[in-house]
């Protein structure tokens, strides 16, 4: 494990079949809180039995809240950072060293997983490709992997953040605070794991309507930061 207090953080909902194997694999290199998110199954005994420390929602409240939920557990126990990955089977917690090794190398107060787009089955190669495009449009910075939820945050950044997403476009909110705030975003390059029988929770209308709405809202707060 690293010796850099580092918390791996797991929003989980539902995942009884993938989660055991997961919080395994990454608990190799740092503790693991799993924040099961209202699941109706045994996600949480699961991850429980695999290791993890298990916070539990009552009831279903969104990505997002679990996410708020586990920085928050985290900074009460003065963890340094805090390493995110789904627990869907997507993020390979054998990329967990690049995160760490650019962590103590300072490459930024965020980091942030990138994925191979051409990697990726349709549609999802070209919504990420165009999500990100248009970000990095608005914030006027390069932006490579926008829905990313691999990621490193610094306690520093974390003390910093103001969010108020409930679902998955909650990471898209803290790619535009760290841009407002000038914080250093760094990138790694990590594995892009598909066809692994996955039940997507991403709702194409709802959640596009979202994401659009958030690069509105960034629009507004990079042109106030800019004085444009």
């Amino acid at each position: 494990m690293s010796e850099i207090p580092i918390l791996a953080l797991i929003p989980a909902w539902n995942e009884v079949t993938r989660i055991g194997p997961i919080v395994e694999a990454s608990r190799a290199h740092l503790p693991v809180l799993v924040v099961d998110d209202g699941s109706h199954d045994d996600t949480a005994a699961v991850a429980e039995a695999a290791g993890a420390i298990v916070v539990c929602h009552p009831r279903n409240q969104g990505k997002g809240v679990a996410l708020m939920t586990g920085f928050a557990w985290a900074l009460e126990r003065s963890y340094k950072a805090v390493l995110t990955l789904d627990a869907d089977g997507q993020h390979d917690p054998a990329d967990i060293p690049r995160f760490l090794a650019a962590y103590q190398a300072g490459v930024g107060d965020l980091i942030i997983g990138r994925r191979d787009f051409s990697q990726m089955p349709f549609p999802r190669n070209y919504s990420n490709l165009l999500g990100s495009w248009l970000l990095s449009l608005v914030l006027r910075t390069r932006i490579y992997d926008n829905q990313s939820g691999y990621r490193i945050y610094s306690r520093r950044f974390l003390d910093m953040l103001d969010l108020t997403a409930t679902g998955f476009e909650l990471e898209v909110e803290v790619i535009v605070q760290a841009v407002c705030e000038g914080i250093h975003i760094g990138w790694v390059d990590i594995r892009t794991i598909y066809g692994i029988g996955e039940v997507s929770y991403f709702h194409p209308v709802k959640d596009s309507a979202r994401f659009l709405g958030m690069v509105w809202h960034a629009w507004r707060q990079r042109s106030s930061v800019l004085g444009t």
